[in-house]
């Protein structure tokens, strides 16, 4: 459990430094004041989406603050995912402080400060990382995306100012701002340390909706709440944590706690500015996995932890505002009339962008095996391209099966925003930002440059497959108000809305096989051909490697587990006919011949010659594969009187 002295010094510690105190000579002023904080720690973010923690001394930082602040510090580059970047012969990279967000105060509640008795603290500064004089990280491409979609907005505004009648406003000379918020929902799995998942009775509690809201109970509840306040300690304003559907009941012991705890919970935040949003999603893993761990409890952020069963989403909310000199806020997506139009011009551009471009989005979106794992029909997860804008726009509804939804309040047009429902939590949450709002702003410029009203967009975004448009694919539709899963066969799906891709390089190659869309995310240089290169290279790697060195060992295991099991005595020809399946299929996966190799070879020599299409094809077989073995041998047992 965390230390029963920890909630009596809350209120001595710091865990917030705004950005409106970022001057030296605040920040000198607050850490003297604040003795517990040891170390300052700047934090840059790769293009893989890992932090960094370069732990300095704060008497160190203080007694050199402006070059800090100015210059910061230089790392070596080569050991953080920037391949083609920062390479072996040219490694240096500077991380430099971002005094435009918030910093946060780590604290480690196994090591106390013998002089204030509170434990040891590390303020942590996002930063970005500078190659050669450019910036190349993660940060600095949604900071660059953010200031090209607000300056690119405001021209347009000006160019086509038939638009401003749909958004109340008189004249652009009222605008202060262009804000853009977003928010991301954290899904993840917590489990008793070494337990092993029952596919069967969590595939069968997942049916049955048995967790789903419930009321959390033991060190789970202890965990949700600690959470929940930790959050607002550091200014998340904490909103909602609660069960998700995966899961099954702990048992209790004899001693009177829980054991064989293995449950599925979210927890969200409020939204904030988009450079922000991503900043705080850090901070807030941090500390899910550090309560939870502190309570006992494993913590694993996996889009899909447990074959067969839900797996982690982490649903990215979009929205975008203007600020008014009067100081109010207009939302950019929401119409005047909330009971007549669904969006505004703005709105219908945004999401069409999003849409026609999310080819060259997705690579950012889904960029690991464990990714693909999860979009599968059946399980929420959104596989289609395909929008949900409502069945009318009186009544707002919420359709789960699609990739993008629009969220809609009746009564509050602020909270007008686009929900994608596709990432999850290993996806880069600043690149998928980025992504999204380079995607959006092409659509919104294509609806402004040919004057379209709310209602022309409407049926634009609403037309048949074979239909033509001036902005979307003739031979796609782009929206459904109907289950996808449900309503749609696989070849229906695929006809009208695209053929998904399967594996992390069908999602790589679309840099090539759509140039025309990889040319919008270079506009206003927010991307560029050396960061989708390295990008590149850095998933291919991940991808083959884990493929190579993890997934391919994982299934021999599984493999050779697989053995004969009936005995002469007890057996059917059920049983005979069914091993002979599950045998055959275990020497085609791994059993090499003088003249034939087995599936598992099959993919390790296409990765040794890079020949990554045919990796993609054998994957797909493999997985298949697997799935039949699985299955045959689960049948098998089940059928035998002895194991």
């Amino acid at each position: 459990m965390i230390k029963d002295t920890l909630y009596s010094k809350m209120d001595h510690l710091l865990f917030l430094l705004p950005a409106s105190h970022h001057s030296p000579e605040e920040i000198t002023s607050i850490l003297k004041k604040h003795p517990e904080i040891k170390f300052v720690s700047l934090v840059g973010v790769d293009l893989g989406g890992n932090d960094t923690d370069e732990k300095i001394p704060v008497n160190l930082f203080l007694n050199d603050i402006d070059h800090f602040l100015t210059c910061g510090v230089q790392t070596d580059g080569s050991s953080v995912i920037l391949p083609e970047i920062a390479t072996l012969n040219n490694a240096k990279v500077d991380l430099i402080p971002d005094k435009s967000v918030n910093w946060f105060v780590d604290y480690n509640f196994d090591h106390y400060d013998a002089q204030t008795n509170l434990p040891v603290g590390t303020l942590r500064i996002p930063s970005f990382l500078i190659h050669n004089n450019v910036k190349v990280d993660s940060r600095s491409i949604l900071f660059n995306a953010v200031g090209h979609f607000k300056n690119q907005i405001l021209k347009l505004l000006k160019e086509y100012p038939y638009v401003l009648e749909a958004l109340g406003i008189n004249s652009t000379d009222d605008i202060e701002e262009v804000v853009l918020t977003a928010a991301t929902e954290l899904e993840f799995w917590v489990k008793t340390p070494d337990d092993k998942a029952d596919i069967e009775q969590l595939s069968t509690s997942q049916v049955l909706k048995e967790q789903y809201w419930k009321r959390t109970i033991g060190p789970v509840r202890t965990a949700m709440e600690q959470s929940l306040l930790a959050l607002n300690n550091y200014g998340l304003e904490a909103e909602m944590g609660h069960k998700e559907v995966g899961g099954v009941k702990a048992k209790l012991t004899e001693n009177g706690s829980f054991d064989h705890i293995m449950e599925q919970l979210e927890i969200d935040w409020k939204y904030c500015t988009a450079l922000q949003c991503a900043d705080n999603e850090l901070i807030a893993r941090d500390v899910v996995k550090d309560t939870f761990m502190a309570n006992g409890l494993e913590v694993t952020f996996m889009a899909k932890p447990i074959e067969g069963v839900a797996g982690n989403g982490e649903h990215h909310h979009v929205g975008v505002a203007l600020k008014l000199k009067n100081g109010k806020m207009k939302n950019l997506f929401a119409p005047i009339d909330m009971k007549k139009d669904y969006m505004n011009p703005i709105g219908f551009g945004a999401i069409m962008g999003l849409l026609k471009n999310y080819e060259v989005v997705n690579p950012f979106v889904t960029a690991t095996n464990d990714a693909f794992n999860r979009l599968k029909p059946g399980f929420e997860a959104p596989v289609c391209t395909v929008c949900s804008i409502g069945h009318s726009a009186e009544s707002p509804s919420r359709n789960r099966t699609v990739l993008v939804g629009l969220i809609r309040d009746m009564k509050n047009p602020m909270a007008t925003r686009f929900e994608l429902r596709s990432p999850n939590p290993t996806s880069n949450t600043y690149l998928v930002l980025a992504s999204v709002y380079q995607a959006m702003l092409d659509g919104i410029q294509a609806a402004l440059q040919n004057n379209k009203a709310s209602y022309e967009l409407e049926e634009t975004l609403s037309k048949k497959a074979g239909e033509a448009s001036f902005y979307l694919e003739k031979e796609r539709a782009y929206r459904s108000e109907e289950d996808v899963f449900e309503d749609y066969t696989e070849k229906e799906r695929v006809a009208l809305f695209g053929k998904p891709p399967a594996t992390v390089w069908d999602n790589l190659v679309n840099f090539e096989k759509y140039p025309e869309k990889k040319s919008v995310l270079l506009k206003g240089n927010v991307f560029n051909e050396s960061i989708i290169n390295s990008y590149k290279t850095a998933t291919l790697t991940q991808w083959t490697t884990e493929l190579y060195n993890r997934i391919i060992p994982e299934n021999m295991n599984i493999v050779r587990s697989y053995k004969k099991l009936h005995k002469n005595d007890y057996v059917t020809d059920l049983d005979v006919v069914t091993w002979e399946k599950i045998n055959h299929l275990r020497y085609y996966l791994m059993k090499d011949s003088l003249n034939k190799k087995s599936l598992f070879t099959k993919i390790r020599e296409a990765i040794d010659k890079e020949d990554y299409e045919t990796v993609s094809k054998l994957q797909l077989e493999m997985n298949n594969k697997m799935n039949t073995l699985n299955e045959l041998y689960t049948i098998y047992k089940r059928n035998l009187f002895e194991l």
